[in-house]
């Protein structure tokens, strides 16, 4: 039997997961879908689909048993509560929420709820690349991680679209959500710097280096660069007490010929993480088909906005910013241990 799914927000990504779950993956069917631009939405739907004028609605429709929330963020905490309230797993794209105070409502109402019913789309934990990095330090064989440096560079950004802030309340929280799960720690304290602004960028900052001080006493670089112009070039290592792992380079198919030796670099998101993507959503029909969520939590959300708001405190003082978390609740598993007096 089909999980039926109501997607929310036709934009880009939207659109691209509706392809997902139609033409690519089995085992679910889109039975509803809505966007604040009705006409897109009706362009969207797959034949059979019922369009419906508001989020609330779609949630409350006895033909949707899941949701999927590709809306932009202010919007996304009412409709997470709406799903909660209607005991509907969800998949929601980054971010969770925009605020801390609407990530702890969230984390209330799932508790309170008494089970997991929200997914949060850091699509980066399902690639494989990554997934065998972590099998690497969770192994032991290098010893304890020391520190991670993860590399996030985009070709170029939409012009008037992505403001100044836009690096560390958006792009930064693929980079620290990966991190946290790669060393199974938290983020204690945030520092940024920014050097000299590319003449590409305007007056966009750009590029910035983050520093996350995780509990451990690891510390993860992230370099943020979204104008680079030759590509969509993402590259993580973890160096340990005993030695170096690292992502492979994608595509990784090397030639060599007369112009000497060379990889292509993926154009965007969508070319490099097209895999991670599908399998994300794998692992989420059948957890939704089962009534509950498996893969990053609300709680994970919760993490990565506050890492965001202390990268904003942090450009803005010059200084290290700290980051206070409420006591992680049960639902979401045990808290990672803290580094030794």
């Amino acid at each position: 039997m089909a999980l039926k799914i109501g997607v929310i927000g036709t934009g880009m990504i939207g659109v691209d997961h509706i392809r997902r779950l139609t033409q690519v993956l089995s085992g679910a069917e889109i039975t509803a879908v809505t966007d604040i631009d009705r006409a897109r939405a009706e362009a969207a739907a797959p034949k059979g689909a019922q369009v419906f004028d508001t989020p609330k609605e779609l949630i409350g429709s006895d033909a949707v048993e899941a949701v999927v929330i590709c809306s932009w963020g202010p919007a996304h905490e009412e409709q997470l509560l709406d799903c909660i309230a209607a005991g509907k797993p969800v998949f929601c794209e980054k971010p969770l929420v925009t605020s801390e105070a609407a990530a702890k409502r969230v984390i209330e109402a799932e508790v309170a709820f008494g089970r997991r019913l929200v997914q949060v789309g850091f699509m980066r934990r399902f690639d494989a690349d990554y997934r065998r990095l972590k099998a690497v330090i969770d192994g032991g064989s290098l010893g304890a991680p020391l520190m991670y440096h993860s590399t996030h560079r985009n070709a170029s950004v939409p012009e008037g679209l992505y403001t100044s802030d836009m690096p560390l309340n958006d792009t930064l929280v693929h980079d620290a959500d990966i991190s946290r799960w790669l060393l199974d720690d938290e983020v204690a304290a945030v520092e940024v710097r920014v050097p000299r602004r590319s003449t590409r960028g305007g007056e966009l900052r750009d590029p910035t280096i983050v520093l996350l001080h995780m509990t451990s006493g690891a510390i993860v670089d992230v370099e943020i660069s979204v104008n680079i112009a030759y590509g969509y070039d993402i590259r993580g290592e973890v160096s340990c007490e005993m030695g170096v792992a690292a992502l492979p380079n994608r595509p990784a198919t090397v030639i060599s010929d007369r112009f000497g030796i060379r990889q292509a670099i993926p154009e965007d998101w969508r070319e490099r993480f097209i895999e991670a993507y599908d399998q994300e959503f794998r692992e989420w029909i059948v957890a939704a088909g089962q009534g509950t969520a498996t893969g990053p939590s609300t709680w994970d959300g919760y993490a990565a906005t506050l890492v965001g708001d202390a990268a904003l405190r942090a450009v803005a003082s010059g200084t290290r910013e700290s980051i206070e978390m409420i006591e992680k609740p049960a639902l979401y598993g045990p808290a990672p241990a803290l580094a030794a007096e």
